[in-house]
């Protein structure tokens, strides 16, 4: 064997060992792989959900706020957190074409746009949220609405009220509601005026099919107890009565259940369910 021949086989022992002992350094001194838990597996959907948002500029300020809850359904928040997001920017850059329109803002505030999103009840099958918007584009005060939504946790999709009632006449639940509503203004001024379906006063009650709802918690766990109705300013009275939530027990509308969701209901509301 040449002297050559031997320098070379010594080189690449050398660069061989070399190389082992710099894995074995980085098996010491590498940190562990953090893990979110024992089969834990972070999803697209999940990563691409923060639980709040903010932005500030000087022509707009707005906020969204996400329930803990709502982690349980990745799908859900993910497109809701995106949706929501959105609105808000696109509300942002509304406020700002607003003031440049107007040559200025005038001393005047920020505009203003808050989401919160709250849990309402959760059954077997249903998960449901509250959505509360406070806005501020001018004038005396905010306003503010709300909206709902109702989660088939199953099959990953919003269910309307079309999904949840059979199709048909809905005045059994429309009356329950407004009978609802007149208790409730009378809870808060026994000498309130009471408002109707059909009457020709400012105020009457709106029908069910058109106000937002989630689940009431009921006595019977797993199961809604009934409906809870958003009612915002100025549908059934003045500002200054502020919001209204009713609850509507789910014996009143029992039978228009459609078949699907029928089983998720029994029971009555526990009180502490009702505004």
């Amino acid at each position: 064997m040449t002297a050559l021949r031997l320098v070379l086989i010594a080189a690449a022992v050398s660069a061989t060992l070399a190389g082992c002992n710099r894995d074995q350094a980085q098996e010491k001194t590498a940190p562990p792989v953090p893990t979110a838990g024992a089969g834990a597996v972070v999803t697209p959907a999940e990563a691409a959900a923060p639980m709040a948002f903010e932005s500030k500029t000087p022509f707009a300020e707005v906020s969204l706020s996400l329930p803990i809850a709502i982690k349980a359904q990745p799908d859900l928040h993910a497109r809701l957190y995106a949706a929501t997001v959105r609105d808000l920017r696109e509300f942002s850059e509304g406020a700002q074409a607003d003031r440049t329109e107007a040559g200025g803002d005038a001393g005047a505030p920020p505009y203003n746009r808050t989401i919160e999103i709250t849990p309402g009840a959760e059954t077997g099958k249903l998960f449901s949220l509250i959505r509360t918007n406070s806005e501020y584009t001018g004038g005396a005060h905010p306003n503010s609405s709300f909206a709902s939504i109702l989660w088939d946790k199953a099959l990953k999709r919003e269910v309307a009220a079309g999904d949840l009632f059979k199709a048909g006449d809905l005045s059994a639940l429309d009356t329950a509601l407004c009978a609802a509503i007149n208790a409730e203004k009378r809870k808060r001024d026994p000498q309130a005026q009471t408002v109707s379906l059909t009457g020709n006063d400012t105020w009457k009650c709106p029908r069910a099919a058109t106000v937002p709802f989630v689940l009431a918690t009921g006595t019977q766990p797993g199961k809604a107890g009934g409906l809870i109705f958003l009612i915002g300013p100025y549908t059934v009275g003045p500002y200054a009565e502020g919001p209204y939530e009713v609850t509507v027990p789910q014996s009143a509308f029992r039978s228009l259940l459609a078949p699907a969701y029928a089983d998720e209901f029994a029971g009555e509301p526990k009180a502490e369910a009702a505004a």
